[in-house]
C-alpha cells in the first residue's frame, strides 16, 4: 500500500495524508486522560518517527518486501528498550529467538545491492527504533483505551510531516490529493483507517495486557505477507541469501514466541503409552 501511495505523493506528503484520515475520529471521541506532552511525544515516535523514516527508506532504496522485514527489528528493540526501562527481562527462550532474528538481519544486510540501498536500509531500521521507543512510551501508560489514544495521537504527525514536505520543496498536498491516481488514495484511506486506527488499536491493548517480548515478537510475522503481497503486486524477487535471512528471522520469532506447550503435552501422552 505505501509503494501504491508513494507512487502519487511524496515520502512527507503520504505521511501527512495517512494520519489527517486517521485523525477524523477525534470529532466523535474524547481525549485520553493524558497529559498533551505525552500525546506529543509517543504521536512523534510512534507514529511521526516511524512512518516518515519508512516512507523515506522507501523511496531511497527500500523494496517493499525487504522493508516488511527490517520494520520488525522493532520487535527487538521494544524488547530491549524494555528490558532497560521497565525492569521486562526476556526469557533465555526469547533471547536465543531474538539472537537467530538478528543474524537473518545480517543475511540480509549482506545483500545489499543496486537495489537495496544502504541509506534505504539505514533509514528503515531507524523508523524501527521510533517504532520501538514509542512501543515502550504506551506501555508506560496502561489502562489508557487505545482506540481514542491512536486517534488523538494520529493529531501529531501531520504538522511535521508538512513541514518537511515544505522544506523538501514539495507542492501544496490539496494539488497533489487533487492529482493523484485512485491506487494511490485508496492505499492512504487504507494506511489511514485500518493500517493506523484499527491496527494500532489492537497492537496497543495487545502491549497493554501482556509484556513487550510476549508481544512484539509476533509483528514478525508481517514479512509473510509483505514478501508475498510485494511479490503478487510488483513482481519482486530475492536472491536464495535474502531468503535464508528471512526464514532466520521467522525462526527466530517462532523461538521466542510461538507456545511449545503442545509439545510437552505430545511428550507426556507418548510417556503414559
Amino acid at each position: 500500500a505505501i509503494k501504491f501511495g508513494l507512487q502519487s505523493f511524496t515520502p512527507a506528503e503520504l505521511t501527512a495524508l495517512r494520519f489527517l484520515i486517521a485523525c477524523v475520529p477525534v470529532l466523535f471521541l474524547p481525549r485520553p486522560n493524558l497529559p498533551w506532552l505525552s500525546l506529543l511525544v509517543i504521536g512523534l515516535t510512534l507514529f511521526t518517527g516511524q512512518f516518515l523514516l519508512l516512507f523515506f527508506a522507501m523511496k531511497f532504496g527500500l523494496p517493499p518486501g525487504v522493508a516488511s522485514i527490517t520494520q520488525q527489528i522493532q520487535v527487538f528493540f521494544t524488547v530491549l528498550l524494555a528490558a532497560l526501562f521497565l525492569g521486562e527481562m526476556p526469557t533465555a527462550r526469547q533471547s536465543a529467538g531474538m539472537g537467530i532474528a538478528f543474524a537473518g538481519l545480517a543475511v540480509i544486510g549482506a545483500t545489499i545491492d543496486a537495489e537495496l540501498t544502504w541509506l534505504g536500509l539505514t533509514l528503515g531500521l531507524a523508523g524501527a527504533l521510533s517504532w520501538a521507543v514509542g512501543n515502550v512510551l504506551l506501555k508506560r501508560n496502561p489502562g489508557v483505551p487505545m482506540l481514542p489514544l491512536v486517534v488523538w495521537l494520529s493529531l501529531v504527525p501531520p504538522l511535521p510531516a508538512l513541514a518537511v514536505s515544505l522544506f523538501a520543496g514539495d507542492g501544496s498536498l490539496i494539488t497533489a490529493v487533487a492529482g493523484a491516481s485512485w491506487t494511490s488514495l485508496a492505499s492512504a484511506f487504507y494506511l489511514g483507517a485500518l493500517a493506523t486506527v484499527a491496527a494500532f488499536a489492537l497492537w496497543g491493548r495487545l502491549l497493554a495486557r501482556y509484556s513487550a517480548a510476549q508481544v512484539a515478537p509476533f509483528s514478525l510475522l508481517v514479512p509473510c505477507a509483505g514478501t508475498v503481497g510485494s511479490w503478487l503486486a510488483f513482481g519482486e524477487t530475492f536472491g536464495v541469501w535474502r531468503y535464508v535471512g528471512m526464514a532466520l528471522i521467522l525462526l527466530g520469532v517462532a523461538v521466542a514466541a510461538l507456545p511449545f506447550s503442545w509439545l510437552t503435552s505430545l511428550q507426556r501422552a507418548a510417556a503414559r503409552t
